[in-house]
């Protein structure tokens, strides 16, 4: 079971990679989310290990916050590519 907290953990620094790297916007995004995902993992795997529950719940917390954070983040750079078209547009 360890080996498979060592993967994940590599894979999580593969993510970090992928976000620090990404040329746009969008890769640095996505780089974000995998790294929201794999933390989500490793937790439960910790939890699988160490046979507590309670982990579980800082699981699912972390897991929505990030989901919500990945939506309030893309909604806020859509609206803001949105007002810059309506500015190209009038000038």
């Amino acid at each position: 079971m360890y080996i498979i907290l060592i993967v994940m953990v590599i894979f999580l620094l593969f993510s970090v990679l992928k976000s620090v790297i990404g040329p746009t916007f969008w890769d640095r995004m996505l780089g974000m989310n995998l790294i929201s995902t794999k933390v989500v993992l490793i937790i439960i795997i910790f939890a699988s290990i160490m046979d507590t529950e309670y982990i579980l719940d800082f699981a699912i917390v972390y897991a929505l916050t990030g989901f919500i954070c990945t939506i309030f983040i893309s909604s806020f750079i859509a609206a803001r590519r949105r007002a810059q078209k309506d500015e190209e547009g009038k000038g």
